[in-house]
């Protein structure tokens, strides 16, 4: 009996190593994804059709305090993490509602910022260099907005079923793909934002 109960055990840890190898593929294919985008971007960056520049339209104080959001949730994750390995499901249900509240408040501030730069006639049909913005800072968004419903979604999952091996795993794939689009973003913010001000 015992003998099964640790082969069970070793199963698990082996699905879960599995899960977690096969999400790094999964995060490979998407570095491929977000680099033909920041290579399409510096490419059409210049590509204004005579229409505003990155000098003219963009607000780096709005997008810093943006950027702090979507850091301060990667550390407020890091936390969560921390007390899911102490076995403190209280600990790991707040630091995750603060982070869902940050990614929520980034996404908050992305739509407004793309609302603003179309209703002020900025929008993606304007140029090629817009349309490679949008793109670009548009496809990192929807990802952080599906981060968002599989964050909602576990942390209803962690309510009914309580901390498994099963919810230990997803919290580690959410954690990876987590810190990936905040590396991505410190990208976007330097190599758009920063660099299109100058």
């Amino acid at each position: 009996m015992h003998a099964n109960s640790a082969a069970d055990h070793d199963h698990h840890h082996d699905a879960g190593g599995n899960k977690l190898f096969g999400f790094w593929i999964y995060l490979m294919s998407d570095c491929i994804l977000f680099a033909t985008l920041f290579a399409t971007y510096a490419v059409l960056e210049n590509a204004t059709a005579g229409g505003v520049t990155g000098k003219d339209i963009f607000e780096l104080p709005f997008v810093f305090v943006e950027t702090m959001l979507l850091l301060l949730s990667s550390i407020t994750f890091g936390f969560g993490v921390i007390a899911m390995k102490r076995k403190n499901i209280g600990g790991l249900k707040l630091w995750m509602i603060v982070t869902f509240i940050l990614g929520a408040g980034f996404i908050g501030m992305e739509i407004y910022e793309f609302h603003h730069l179309i209703a002020n006639g900025h929008g993606p049909d304007h140029s090629a260099f817009l349309s490679a913005f949008f793109t670009l800072v548009g496809t990192h968004g929807l990802h952080v907005t599906f981060g968002l419903i599989w964050l909602a979604t576990c942390l209803w999952q962690l309510s009914k079923k309580g901390l498994t091996e099963t919810m230990e795993v997803r919290f580690n794939c959410l954690s990876l793909f987590w810190h990936f689009l905040d590396i991505v973003w410190i990208c976007v913010f330097t190599f758009v934002y920063l660099v299109g001000v100058m």
